[in-house]
């Protein structure tokens, strides 16, 4: 063994086998690597390319306060100065080879544009599922909300802890417990940023300063359909009402402000914690919301009779007062569709369908929806 040992000590090489030793070393290590980011890959989904042809932000809507007087810029008072205010925060974007009708998506209450973004536990939302799906988008911030944070009216905001009352509202369970099978990630992290995703009113709601503001979008940007959700739902039929461009409306569990005939408004329904009342307008204004194709999604978890626990018997009196107010809207000659997802086999979502789990399969029905009404051209 030592004589083998001394005749490998003894083998000389010449440059040239060193060099190709060298290269070959080389050669096997991009191999290797080559290897790892094969086995890296594997098992993950990659999302085609997105393209983005034109994006933007702007406001739109609001008005401006002029004080009497001349401003004087080297001795500054409020003399002669402005205020601009109660106006809506738009981010839009527009893909390559684009449909023809945007989609504008309005947040509900406490939630601003971000409802619509990156879901809670990380995933594509709405904004970018309907961007591959080569929809114009346009996000919105309200007046007095999020990045349209400059209101016309006073307001005093106070850090008052109600996250797991919101917890329970919103139908991810009850505190601290979820409803079994329930569409949404119980990590903690998820359950942070959803909570983050809530924001203040820095003014108070005013449905028609809000309604006007959304109202002066659908006429800079021309036909488009709204996507609502929850309290904005009452106020995206009152913003119809305002514009004829509004060419259809998807509304995921409006919560109020159902508007009814003149003389055919239903009686307030009960509920655990309060009563929820339907608003009257004339019939002229009524009739225009029989001339769009309007569709209403709600999740799981709503009772059928009522419950003592406020979080969710609120949904069963709003799924029922939106059911009144389809067969109104038909019964005037409309398009209005209710859908309760557990009734078409769909189970386990929230308040929130468009960023829960399964929210690529709550997408798929809003297309299904769009190409019927021949919106998705």
């Amino acid at each position: 063994m030592r004589n083998e040992i001394k005749n490998w000590k003894s083998i000389r090489f010449s440059r040239s086998s060193l060099e190709c030793i060298k290269r070959s070393n080389m050669m096997n290590a991009l191999i290797l690597l080559l290897a790892i980011t094969i086995l890296s890959s594997c098992g993950t989904t990659k999302k085609e390319q997105l393209i983005i042809q034109e994006q933007g932000s702007f406001a739109v809507g609001g008005t401006v306060i002029t004080n009497p007087g001349t401003f004087d810029p080297y001795n500054q008072t409020t003399e002669g100065q402005t205020f601009h205010g109660d106006h809506a925060y738009v981010f839009y974007q527009v893909p390559a080879k684009a449909r023809k009708h945007p989609l504008v998506m309005w947040h509900g209450i406490g939630q601003f544009s971000k409802t619509w973004e990156t879901t809670p536990d990380g995933r594509e939302g709405y904004q970018n599922i309907f961007l591959r799906r080569k929809f114009p988008v346009y996000v919105i911030d309200q007046p007095r909300r999020g990045n349209a944070s400059r209101s016309m009216a006073e307001g005093t905001i106070t850090p008052t802890p109600d996250e797991q009352g919101w917890f329970g509202t919103f139908r991810v369970g009850i505190w601290p417990n979820y409803f079994e099978g329930v569409q949404f990630s119980r990590d903690a992290e998820t359950i942070n940023q959803y909570f983050r995703q809530m924001v203040p009113n820095v003014g108070p709601i005013d449905i028609n300063v809000n309604a006007n503001a959304v109202s002066a979008l659908f006429t800079k940007i021309g036909p488009a359909v709204l996507v609502s959700h929850s309290h904005s739902g009452g106020m995206g039929w009152v913003t119809a009402v305002k514009n004829q461009n509004i060419k259809a409306i998807v509304s995921y569990e409006p919560g109020s402000g159902f508007i009814f005939p003149e003389g055919e408004v239903p009686a307030p329904i009960p509920m655990a914690g309060g009563t929820l009342t339907a608003v009257g307008v004339p019939m002229s204004d009524f009739m225009k919301l029989t001339k769009i194709p309007i569709i209403i999604y709600y999740g799981d978890f709503i009772p059928e009779k009522p419950i003592d626990n406020p979080g969710q018997d609120g949904w069963r009196a709003r799924l029922e007062m939106a059911r009144m107010w389809r067969d109104a809207v038909n019964k005037h000659g409309g398009d209005v569709t209710v859908v309760h997802l557990p009734e078409i086999g769909i189970k386990g979502n929230t308040h929130f369908p468009f960023s829960d789990l399964n929210n690529v399969e709550i997408a798929d029905l809003m297309s299904e929806w769009l190409k019927e009404k021949g919106l998705d051209k």
